[in-house]
């Protein structure tokens, strides 16, 4: 002990003691540090957590299915056709020898279009007319005869047999001139369609023929030498599907648009309907009609037909966007009180283009996602547009 005192002297000791105790404080002082640094660390990350799970929530844009908001335009394409259409025919077989009216033509109902050479016609014509006088000209000698032998019989100068003979021959004269009367009357009339003429009044739309073309009148494939249109009333066809037909009537308005009068609008009515769907694509024929003596429409235009019908107030109008199709019925994705997708089932109406009606299966004060994505599923979390959740309430959820 007593060298040990000599080696350590007093102030020695308490040197070493300071430094120890220096020493405990830095280690505490860095322990103190770390513990700092880690809980900061954690609390960084716990917080950079919470923000990616609150980023990891979609937003979605909310609607309310709408009942019966307003009138519904309807728009279909349509046909434009004139009040009459003819094409004209060659009925007989020869050469135009002139044409009278070109396309663009005004004409009036028996007015000449053009007219047709017929050389085998006229020949076939004088011929019928010849023989219906050589049938004239037997007819009356064999009426003479006849008529003798009637006397000669009276007198016993003839047999009866005889007598009744002659009779006969004059009776089948009088059948050949009626045959060839018939035969005449035909070729005459055959004559007459040498003239082509204009049906009703109207506008010429459309000439196939020149001076020498040769026609014919046989029936496979002719040609229409002219067509003839009266545009002075206006027929427009339009196919309506089959769940708008119940809501047409005869003597509502329509409103026509065509391409070529950008910004304009044209009113025609309904006339009548075909009254029976066709199968093909479950349509409803309609026919309108409209006053066109201003011109404007043209045959074979095609047309917009706006129909306005009324609002159905028992049924509820979506976004076509919002719907889902995973199975048989058609489904919508729902935001309950807390925030969480409910698919609901619907059952679908009429496909107004950009909006469906609904049926059933929903309400007024349902919360509907108007563009859900294709994995959407019950219980998913949402953020709703416009709608602000704190950080705290992320991290509760």
């Amino acid at each position: 002990m007593k060298d040990d005192a000599k080696m350590f002297p007093k102030g020695s000791a308490r040197l070493g003691r300071k430094v120890v105790a220096g020493l405990s404080l830095a280690g505490l002082a860095a322990i103190i540090v770390a513990f700092l640094g880690i809980s900061s660390r954690q609390k960084s990350e716990a917080d950079l957590t919470r923000w990616t799970n609150a980023q990891a929530i979609p937003t979605v844009e909310i609607v309310s299915p709408a009942r019966g908001v307003g009138r519904q335009q309807l728009i279909l394409p349509g046909n434009v056709e004139a009040w009459y259409q003819a094409p004209i025919y060659a009925r007989v077989n020869g050469y135009v020898k002139m044409w009278y009216k070109d396309i663009g033509a005004k004409v009036k109902a028996g007015e000449l279009l053009a007219e047709i050479d017929t050389p085998d016609l006229d020949q076939q014509y004088e011929q019928a007319k010849g023989e219906l006088a050589k049938a004239q000209a037997n007819e009356a000698l064999a009426e003479l005869t006849a008529k003798r032998w009637e006397a000669m019989r009276a007198q016993n100068a003839v047999s009866q047999q005889n007598a009744d003979e002659k009779v006969g021959d004059y009776n089948a004269s009088k059948a050949e001139v009626s045959a060839a009367q018939a035969d005449v009357a035909r070729l005459a009339a055959l004559e007459g369609f040498k003239r082509i003429i204009a049906p009703f009044d109207g506008v010429v739309t459309s000439r196939n023929i020149d001076v020498g073309a040769l026609v014919n009148s046989t029936p496979t494939g002719p040609l229409a030498l002219f067509q003839v249109a009266d545009i002075r009333r206006m027929r427009i066809y339009v196919s309506v599907p089959q769940s708008f037909s119940g809501e047409l009537h005869v003597g509502m308005t329509a409103e026509l648009k065509l391409p070529q009068y950008p910004g304009r609008s044209f009113a025609a009515t309904l006339a009548t309907t075909s009254n029976a769907i066709v199968q093909k694509d479950r349509s409803l024929l309609v026919e309108l009609h409209r006053d066109n003596s201003d011109g404007i429409l043209q045959p074979g235009s095609f047309v917009e037909v706006h129909f306005e019908l009324p609002a159905n107030d028992e049924v509820l109008r979506l976004p076509a966007s919002a719907l889902i199709f995973r199975s048989n019925q058609p489904e919508v994705a729902t935001v309950g009180a807390d925030d969480r997708v409910r698919l609901i089932p619907i059952e679908v109406g009429r496909d107004l283009g950009t909006e469906v009606e609904v049926l059933s299966g929903l309400t007024t004060n349902d919360r509907v996602i108007k563009a859900p994505w294709d994995s959407i599923a019950d219980g998913d979390e949402v953020n709703i547009a416009g709608q602000q959740r704190s950080a705290a309430e992320a991290s509760a959820r």
